[in-house]
């Protein structure tokens, strides 16, 4: 095989944001929005990347300098995963990369994440490396951490095993939930907002108050652990309780805008079962459950308090080879 295309999904958190960082579980989904890559091995004894989608193109250095030197953030993810899989298995043939998106930038749906598991998988099935689901989150995880220095890795666990998971901090636990459907109602506050500015805002707002932040993530583990059996048996309306409960300490952490607020309330004034933001907060997303005789209410309710619905399906299939061109020349 000398070209092979893998596509990995987005994914949308349904609860344990924040907390995830710090070794307390979560329950995320995959999005059917996904990122495509395509690698080619290259005569020459270089790196080339087509990233358009990001402003890369035309970007180009030699295998022996991969990871050196100013990496431009578009390249960074991608990059730094095959330098490690590069150094690990002891590979030194030129390869071309060439990126495409489904995603909007606008949205924190975890591109980075999900390039980075395509840049993984891409590599496995291209040298015949054989990874398994583990080891390819194992791989890109280390690329996501080496790159930030921190993260929970629940992002690169949805794009590389998709459906709907429960996870705990760093891959400890990924257990992929057995549902069908997870009739989720999404809507985008139009702001964009940046993880780890939020993760360190929430680190100095409780500074001199450690005890009490402790307290809010054990309470939100607690709503992760009720809110799993509800998600597999369907138990929407419980689930939509607990997403409230969530969200309130997700305010008191001050994560939440008073977009998001009103969004929330919007669906819920609608007839939602319950509503709550979704990933770091400071804007982004906010996700809500309800019947499905008051949609039409419900998304009015988030339209008009400003929020954009998202249409998008969720508990979307994982990491996968798209088209397998083994015996092209």
């Amino acid at each position: 095989m000398n070209k092979v295309t893998v596509s990995a999904p987005g994914k949308l958190m349904l609860f344990g944001e924040h907390a995830v960082v710090y070794d307390h579980p979560c329950l995320v989904t995959a999005v059917d929005q996904r990122i495509s890559l395509t690698a080619e091995i290259i005569d020459t004894p270089d790196f080339e990347l087509e990233a358009t989608d990001v402003d890369i193109t035309g970007y180009k250095k030699p295998i022996s300098e991969l990871g050196q030197g100013e990496i431009p953030k578009g390249a960074k993810f991608v990059e730094i995963a095959v330098k490690n899989i590069y150094e690990q298995f002891g590979l030194d043939k030129g390869i071309r990369v060439t990126t495409s998106s489904e995603f909007s930038s606008k949205f924190g749906f975890g591109s980075s994440s999900a390039s980075t598991v395509c840049a993984v998988k891409a590599l496995s099935e291209l040298f015949d490396l054989k990874l398994d689901s583990k080891g390819v989150f194992d791989l890109a995880f280390k690329a996501v951490l080496d790159i930030q220095g921190k993260g929970s890795g629940f992002d690169v666990a949805a794009a590389t095993y998709g459906g709907t998971l429960y996870f705990v901090t760093g891959g400890k636990t990924i257990e992929p939930l057995n549902i069908d459907s997870l009739p989720l109602i999404v809507g985008y506050t139009g702001v964009k907002a940046d993880t780890v500015t939020l993760i360190n805002q929430v680190k100095e707002k409780f500074a001199d108050n450690k005890t009490r932040l402790d307290e809010i993530y054990n309470e939100i583990d607690g709503i992760v652990e009720k809110a799993k059996p509800e998600v597999v048996s369907s138990n929407w309306e419980a689930v939509g309780k607990l997403m409230i409960q969530n969200q309130t300490l997700l305010k008191e952490l001050g994560v939440s805008i008073e977009k998001l607020d009103d969004m929330i309330t919007g669906a819920v004034n609608g007839g939602a079962y319950g509503g709550k933001l979704s990933g770091a907060g400071g804007g982004d997303c906010m996700i809500a459950f309800g019947p499905s005789e008051s949609l039409t209410e419900i998304r009015k309710g988030i339209t008009d308090a400003g929020g954009e619905i998202m249409d998008i399906k969720t508990n979307a299939e994982g990491v996968r080879v798209e088209d397998d061109q083994s015996n092209s020349s």
